[in-house]
């Protein structure tokens, strides 16, 4: 019997996070810092994960709209620097669809694969610079509202700048998005944050998309949260936020973040 193409891509992308998450678990002894930047916003930033080094997330995403409430209970995510300034992004999420007219409906949703190429690194007056094209795969069932039934793909570019305790990041993108009424949409966003504590960092972001369907609005929102560093290579991220003009009432993001890597080298007298 003839594989159909849809489960040849399903059988490759299972064979890909099964080799993630093996590498992982060989990998999971060693520690590393976290990567200040990306989550809890919905603004990306530039920074890669550094060279064979991991983040994993298990998070919860929520989303009261004026129709309906979509949230991910819970979506994994991982990513890896695969080489120097360039890492790869997997999100696997689970999602619960809550209609204001209709049942409740639980499932796997649609996957999203990433890679994340930082092309200038920050200096003095020339902030850092990377692109992180993302590609949401059709594995939700369509019929139970827990996908788009599309693939998807968004071609942003993000910038960021530090100075002392503050850091700032942002920029924008394009979102190729086929299906029964829908157009291609432009997102914008921009974010800043301070350090409070070595242990406590807050921020805020605002972002803007055109409409992303024929009959659709622009969207105009903001989010305030921030990351608690429990340990080293333990950390809690949250943010909560509205639409300022949209369809979003109320959006909350909560995530626990593990981070680990191989140690650092010594030098010839036996100190790091």
């Amino acid at each position: 019997m003839e594989k159909k193409p849809f489960w040849s891509l399903f059988q490759a992308v299972r064979a890909w996070m099964v080799a993630v998450l093996v590498t992982a678990l060989l990998q999971m002894s060693v520690l590393l810092p976290p990567v200040l930047a990306g989550p809890p916003f919905r603004t990306d930033d530039p920074e890669t994960v550094q060279y064979k080094h991991w983040e994993f997330y298990i998070a919860n995403q929520y989303s009261h709209d004026k129709d309906t409430v979509f949230a991910t209970a819970p979506h994994l995510e991982a990513n890896y620097g695969v080489i120097p300034n360039v890492q790869l992004h997997l999100l696997a999420p689970f999602a619960y669809n809550t209609p204001h007219a209709g049942p409740t409906t639980y499932g796997f949703s649609d996957l999203e694969l990433g890679i994340k190429y930082r092309f200038i690194q920050e200096s003095t007056y020339i902030p850092m610079a990377g692109v992180f094209p993302i590609l949401n795969l059709p594995t939700g069932n369509t019929n139970r509202d827990l996908g788009s039934g599309e693939t998807r793909l968004f071609l942003p570019i993000w910038l960021q700048k530090a100075w002392g305790p503050w850091q700032s990041y942002g920029g924008g993108g394009y979102w190729i998005n086929p299906g029964p009424g829908n157009r291609n949409y432009w997102y914008a966003g921009w974010q800043g944050q301070r350090e409070i504590k070595k242990w406590l960092t807050t921020g805020g972001e605002l972002f803007y998309t055109t409409p992303p369907t024929r009959d659709g609005k622009y969207q105009l929102g903001y989010n305030i949260g921030g990351f608690i560093n429990c340990t080293e290579n333990h950390h809690i991220l949250f943010s909560a936020g509205t639409d300022i003009h949209g369809p979003n009432l109320f959006s909350y993001y909560l995530a626990y973040q593990y981070t680990w890597g191989p140690p650092k080298k010594k030098n010839g007298n036996g100190k790091k």
